[in-house]
């Protein structure tokens, strides 16, 4: 099970050890108050967990069959336009992108989407910029659930308040979290990211940042301290050009190696309290 998950087996058996950093970690609170259970109910239809496997084929002809070998990321994605034969959604390109070669994007692994209904249909990478680390999967014949609106202007400034919301892959449940947008830089190598105090854990990455109406702020990403997000404006620009390129034909981007900046994800670990345990909370240091 761990395999197929795509977690490291634990190198020794110790009592109260644990998986840390794993795609099912969850975030917020289990029961929501005003005005975060609004702005969640308001976007449970719009918000979707997705995750891509390694797969190989058994047999041949009609008789051929598809095994999933091991999952390779799960994140959140969102609804950005629904209609009768196609819907897209906006996600994190990490999704396919390999662990340990950042630049290396692996088209050929399966991806699955886990509806709001908690239904698996299988995605298809539609479009991607490494640069921004931004993905759009289509999926067909889904048309009944709510695109976000991605236009509307969103209460983005520094000291507003946002909500970060998030959608695990295995259980399928809708997570959410409040904070406010700081206006601080990111430590990633993407200059254009802000950042917010909403705490997520690594399956709200790709996720969105609403404000309290709802309105789209940005796509978020994964860090220990805050949450790096990108803001709405770039996403749009990004939006206009995969258009464009799937108007001419290019179904995804072409990679210039020169704009990759690093995009990292702290892999899943043991945690084995009895041989190391960790620092009290009171006793760690906080960097600003």
């Amino acid at each position: 099970m761990l395999i197929a998950s795509g977690y490291p087996l634990p190198s020794f058996a110790d009592d109260g050890m644990y998986l840390k950093w794993d795609f099912e970690e969850g975030f917020g609170r289990d029961i929501w108050t005003e005005p975060i259970g609004r702005v969640a109910s308001e976007m449970s239809q719009s918000v979707v967990a997705l995750a891509s496997f390694i797969v190989e084929f058994e047999g041949s002809g009609e008789h051929k069959k598809e095994k999933k070998i091991s999952r390779r990321f799960a994140c959140t994605g969102i609804f950005i336009e629904c209609d009768e034969s196609t819907t897209r959604i906006l996600t994190s390109a990490s999704l396919v992108r390999g662990s340990s070669d950042e630049k290396n994007i692996h088209p050929e692994w399966k991806i699955e989407v886990c509806l709001p209904s908690k239904e698996r249909v299988d995605g298809t990478l539609q479009h991607y910029n490494l640069q921004y680390n931004v993905a759009v999967v289509s999926i067909e014949g889904v048309c009944s659930y709510r695109a976000a609106k991605l236009d509307e202007t969103s209460q983005s400034e520094v000291g507003a308040q946002v909500v970060a919301l998030g959608r695990a892959f295995e259980s399928g449940k809708l997570m959410a979290t409040d904070g406010t947008v700081t206006g601080k830089r990111s430590r990633f190598d993407c200059e254009e990211l802000q950042m917010s105090t909403c705490k997520i854990t690594k399956a709200g990455i790709g996720g969105p940042l609403v404000d309290f109406d709802g309105n789209f702020v940005g796509m978020n990403f994964y860090d220990m301290a805050q949450t790096p997000y990108l803001l709405r404006v770039r996403i749009l620009e990004l939006m206009r050009r995969f258009n464009a390129e799937w108007t001419a034909g290019v179904a995804c981007e072409t990679p210039d190696e020169s704009k990759f900046p690093s995009w990292p994800v702290p892999d899943p670990e043991w945690v084995y309290p009895s041989r190391y345990p960790e620092i009290p909370r009171a006793a760690q240091f906080v960097f600003d």
